[in-house]
């Protein structure tokens, strides 16, 4: 059998930090959307377990890849399911602000899902997304979510309207340890003891709910990555923009227009050296 499924390029349309917590972590609130584009993870359950990675951005896969940890979550997790190798095809850039590591794990849970229809609710699948790491839970159910806490606390938001947009990732090499190093600049206070999580988004329109949260990590990605701001500015200063901003911990910006296409192409042509989709978020 072999399953696919698009690993979607997940973007922070806002991201509020509430502050650090105790045990080290930070208390978000993060409007999370997902574009039609993004990794492809295909399982072929009649190979035995390994992975193997293609595309245009596998050679800057530097650390251990966590399509291979879900691999091992997963036989550990349960020695009935039925696994097999994984092949990724590499599409979204690395360390870029748009968990795409996180959209591959959440993928492969979602293949191997499908792949045990007669175990589905034996397994707490979104336990072992949480597991692999705060995105991944979000990045499971791929849908526009209102996320907080550190990442586990998910409420669907199915009546946000989709929105045209404009990836732009400069190509500047990241950090291996970017969000850490994003986080330490941002230097948050730590959690007060008492404090109210933001409310989701209800009766604003889309732009002005972005305008009025933003991104609070975005001065800090920016200070590690200065090229996020020429990204930024680039996308603000095309026809027809009515938003833009640094995705998460960049250095990947995005922006919101009625027809992305004509953008996507300018800043293909203006910017050859940056990687560039227009996409749709929903």
């Amino acid at each position: 059998m072999m399953i696919a499924e698009v690993a979607r390029a997940k973007i922070n349309l806002t991201l509020e930090v509430l502050g650090r917590r105790a045990d080290g972590y930070h208390e978000l609130a993060s409007l999370v959307a997902f574009a039609d584009f993004g990794d492809i993870v295909t399982l072929d359950t009649a190979r035995p377990p390994g992975v193997t990675v293609d595309g245009p951005f596998a050679p800057s896969i530097a650390s251990e890849n966590l399509v291979a940890v879900t691999l091992r979550r997963l036989a550990a997790a349960d020695e009935r399911l039925t696994l097999g190798h994984v092949h990724l095809e590499k599409r979204l850039p690395v360390t870029a602000g748009i968990g795409g590591g996180s959209a591959d794990a959440a993928a492969v849970l979602r293949a191997v899902r499908r792949a045990n229809p007669e175990h589905e609710n034996e397994i707490d699948w979104l336990g072992l997304a949480a597991n692999l790491g705060a995105d991944v839970p979000a990045c499971f159910a791929s849908i526009t979510t209102w996320m907080t806490g550190v990442g586990e606390q998910l409420s669907p938001l199915s009546d946000w309207p989709r929105l045209d947009c404009v990836l732009v990732n400069p190509l500047e090499p990241a950090p291996l340890d970017k969000t850490a190093q994003v986080y330490k600049r941002l230097a948050a206070s730590p959690l007060p003891d008492r404090f109210a999580r933001p409310a989701p988004p209800r009766d604003e329109g889309p732009v002005a709910f972005l305008l009025a949260r933003g991104n609070r990590l975005e001065a800090a990605a920016i200070a590690l990555m200065p090229s996020a701001a020429e990204v930024k500015a680039a996308l603000s200063g095309l026809r027809g923009c009515r938003y833009a901003a640094v995705s998460g911990g960049g250095p990947t910006c995005f922006g919101v227009f009625e027809d992305a296409s004509p953008a996507a192409e300018t800043l293909k042509i203006s910017h050859p050296g940056w990687w560039v989709q227009g996409v749709v978020l929903g």
